[in-house]
């Protein structure tokens, strides 16, 4: 039996969160760079970090899948998840068009549309934290929601110019090379492989599973902090270039994950979700990509400017997500969803 105090903004949760070893590591890498500390994670830890929580949180997912089946919410969140990743960048792209050129806006609004793994892998620890209960299948749109995000953003410049694309034939955008893209970038096809395998090995190598349970479960959270460590400091020197993109980028980067939270609070309601599983779908729908997303901008719109869409997600989103946003959104879901299970 949960128990909680239904409010929006729990500050019991938010000090709770804020204390927690990950954020705390976060903030010693972010603080080291401000401080001109010689602290520096050499280059290839980071992205061995990342691709290993990736694998686990996937094949976790897998485990789970195969565990509950893909009856009841599963196959209803998996494609309003999908759906969201594609109506997100549109809502985006019609505000950032206040300020924004076309380029800048579609790149900025893809951003916005795909999610942060490493957000929602946060948020999981939060809620082993809380006690509070979750389904692995929230994985499976975790790996499905980078493509729509991207293909919505490059069709958004696709329609606002008429001008010959990089990499195309002159006439069109090489859609080809966008779906390879946006469908097989190295995360997107990491995270959803290794949930296939998770679900493959449950179902006809249990054995298998049962070796891989220490791997995947006890290093996890040593390594979450060693890489939100390292985005401390990645974060802070991004967090420059936003003096130079203005205030109007500053206020986005920090109102429209809250007003996608509420979006998605909703849609959670809508589809019964509980507590755990509601969460981690705010987090879906409010998180910015600060990898595949941006990786694939800079080849197929160069002319976006890099410092808008990294700095806005990698900069202020991501800490405001990772500090006070997941106990924020864990709030709104008490308030929305009282009766929760």
């Amino acid at each position: 039996m949960i128990t909680a105090t239904a409010t929006a903004l729990d500050a019991g949760l938010i000090l709770a969160n804020v204390l927690s070893p990950k954020v705390l590591f976060f903030f010693l890498g972010a603080i080291a760079v401000f401080l001109n500390a010689d602290l520096e994670i050499p280059a290839p830890l980071p992205k061995l970090f990342s691709l290993y929580l990736l694998m686990a949180v996937g094949f976790r997912g897998g485990m789970a899948l195969a565990k509950d089946g893909f009856g009841g919410q599963v196959i209803p969140t998996i494609t309003v998840s999908v759906l969201m990743a594609a109506v997100i960048p549109l809502i985006c792209f019609c505000i950032l068009r206040l300020r924004f050129d076309v380029f800048n806006a579609a790149a900025i609004s893809a951003t916005y549309g795909s999610i942060s793994a490493v957000t929602f892998i946060a948020a999981e620890s939060f809620l082993q934290a809380q006690n509070i209960s979750y389904d692995g299948f929230m994985v499976a749109p975790l790996s499905l929601m980078e493509s729509p995000a991207i293909i919505v953003g490059l069709v958004l410049v696709r329609l606002g110019t008429r001008q010959a694309r990089p990499g195309s034939d002159g006439t069109g955008m090489n859609w080809g090379k966008v779906l390879h893209e946006s469908m097989l970038n190295g995360y997107v096809y990491l995270i959803a492989g290794s949930l296939v395998i998770g679900f493959i090995s449950s179902v006809y190598s249990p054995a298998g599973v049962e070796k891989m349970e220490p791997f995947v479960y006890k290093f996890f959270y040593g390594v979450l902090c060693f890489f939100l460590l390292d985005m401390g400091i990645v974060a802070a020197q991004r967090f420059k270039d936003l003096k130079k993109a203005g205030a109007f980028l500053v206020f986005f980067a920090i109102l429209m994950p809250m007003f996608n939270a509420l979006i998605g609070g909703l849609v959670a309601r809508a589809l019964g979700l509980g507590y755990g599983n509601a969460l981690l779908f705010i987090i879906l729908c409010s998180s910015a990509s600060y990898i595949a997303v941006p990786t694939a901008m800079r080849m197929t719109v160069p002319e976006a400017n890099p410092r808008y869409y990294i700095s806005s997600a990698l900069g202020l989103t991501f800490p405001f997500n990772h500090t006070i946003g997941i106990p924020l959104y864990m709030g709104l879901v008490y308030k929305l969803i009282p009766s929760a299970a």
